[in-house]
């Protein structure tokens, strides 16, 4: 139980600090709180794949290890649209933001001050043009989901979540919600 003091100074405090105009307040809150960096992650699968299917990695400089089509969104950039930004800036695939569902979890939140906001979509392997600029990516390749290269840490502890790849017994994906 917190003292009646503390309480009554934090009541005063909280009516002070929403009667300070707006532009104020915010400054404040981003002053007081830890800041995140927050990226947009695509799992891209081929939709015409057999068996386990086939996800688009990248292999990116140093070269050391694949990845996927990731970067970091604008400031008041939607999640939806960096992703399908970052997806064709990285491949040359296109896709309309409405294309990519949010993949479940949508937010993983790493202990490092970073957010990746991760989506999912379809396309056909065999009539998708995939292009690379030679300097941001090296590579984009499709790898059958049971037999992946050497990921990247970051992308094998991503992977995992979903219940792909090599780390998936030592980071199991999240329960679901079975909240009412």
């Amino acid at each position: 139980m917190i003292p009646r003091s503390r309480r009554a100074a934090r009541a005063v405090a909280y009516q002070v600090f929403y009667r300070l105009p707006l532009p104020v307040r915010r400054q404040l809150v981003r002053m007081a709180v830890p800041k995140y960096i927050v990226g947009a992650v695509t799992l891209l699968r081929d939709s015409e794949a057999e068996g386990a299917g086939r996800l688009l990695l990248l292999r990116q400089p140093p070269g050391r290890g694949w990845t996927l089509p990731a970067g970091l969104l604008q400031r008041g950039e939607n999640p939806a649209v960096g992703a399908a930004r970052e997806l064709h800036e990285e491949t040359g695939v296109r896709l309309a933001p409405a294309r990519l569902t949010p993949a479940t979890p949508n937010a993983i939140v790493h202990a490092k001050g970073w957010v990746d906001m991760v989506f999912t979509a379809e396309v056909p392997a065999s009539t998708t043009e995939l292009k690379v600029d030679g300097a941001e990516v090296f590579e984009a390749v499709w790898h059958p989901l049971d037999d992946l290269p050497k990921l990247t840490w970051p992308t094998a502890r991503l992977l995992a979540y979903y219940g792909i790849g090599p780390l998936t017994d030592r980071f199991p994906p999240p329960l679901p919600d079975t909240a009412p």
